[in-house]
């Protein structure tokens, strides 16, 4: 196992510089110059070319990528052109609010997507069912943007049972329940996609396995059904279903930057079309890899994961 862990950190370094390299290319060769962007339009030419030559936007690319991964290695991601902040810092803090939104979706789609799975799962054909299949494909087909504003229009400006915008209320509040009551519309937006896929996932792999003979055996020992199917069915069923919700924590994460943006959520998403819009380089490279990071440990502790739920699973 520890020799399994360490070296799936090791396949990290070729991953995230992968990440850096198409990051760092896209982002330099889009059109749009920051000096230019940070002088504005009434800046000379002379003023233009001394800060392009300050932030060596002037060498070869190559030349700019290597220093910046020098960087990188010693745990700088340099500074932001626009705030003049540390990037590493301004990125964990606007991180915090984006992993609290990414984890309160994730713990939606997968609570509220195992029981639609399984209740559809035990009445196939039903009412239940039918109806989940239909919620399912609406939920799948609708824009993240779309539904948001939909959800701010109805509950926000029609009903004012929520705020529409915001981490917490401008003046006053701060506590645990302004930060929930800001949360639903975002929280439930991100999540309504991800919703439907492991509900559909959990109700075709619980069928399959409540057709097993195991589970024959069990309902024929007199255990009550509720038993049967979570403890005997739903268990034998996870490995599948926590592989999908391990790739919906990355679907989560990069869907959060529409989800912020329609929310004014300071979050990541946030400060990276902040950052694009600037031209802000650094930012917008060092949130990407914080990103990447994060999604590929969420990846590791999956496929750590698998051990506990099936013992016949070892890594060598």
């Amino acid at each position: 196992m520890k020799r399994y862990v360490a070296r799936r950190l090791l396949l990290l370094v070729p991953v995230l510089a992968g990440v850096s390299i198409v990051v760092f290319m896209v982002l330099h060769l889009s059109p749009g110059d920051p000096a230019e962007i940070m002088l504005g339009s009434q800046a000379t030419q002379a003023d233009l070319a001394r800060l392009r030559a300050e932030l060596g936007l002037t060498e070869p690319l190559p030349v700019q990528y290597v220093r910046w991964l020098a960087h990188v290695v010693r745990g700088d991601l340099g500074r932001s052109l626009w705030t003049k902040r540390p990037v590493l810092a301004e990125v964990l803090d606007r991180f915090k609010a984006t992993l609290v939104l990414t984890t309160c979706g994730l713990v939606l789609s997968s609570v509220i997507g195992i029981g639609l799975g399984v209740a559809s799962a035990m009445r196939p054909h039903s009412l239940l069912d039918r109806g989940s299949a239909v919620a399912s494909l609406f939920g799948a087909s609708m824009p993240v943007f779309w539904l948001g504003i939909v959800l701010m229009v109805l509950f926000s400006l029609w009903l004012g049972w929520l705020p529409a915008s915001g981490m917490f209320a401008p003046y006053g509040g701060g506590d645990l329940r302004d930060l929930i009551s800001h949360l639903v519309l975002p929280a439930v937006t991100l999540a309504a996609a991800s919703i439907t896929i492991v509900a559909r996932l959990t109700r075709s792999t619980m069928l399959e396995v409540l057709g097993q003979d195991y589970i024959r055996t069990a309902r024929a020992k007199g255990l009550i059904e509720r038993a049967v199917v979570l403890r005997h069915g739903l268990k034998n069923a996870l490995v599948p279903i926590v592989t999908v919700i391990g790739v919906q924590a990355g679907y989560l994460l990069g869907g959060a930057v529409l989800t912020e943006t329609v929310f004014a959520w300071p979050g990541v998403g946030t400060l990276m079309v902040q950052g694009i819009l600037a031209r802000d380089f650094p930012l917008v490279q060092g949130a990407v890899l914080v990103v990447a990071l994060t999604f590929v440990l969420v990846n590791l502790a999956v496929d750590l994961l698998y051990v506990w739920l099936d013992p016949r699973i070892r890594y060598e």
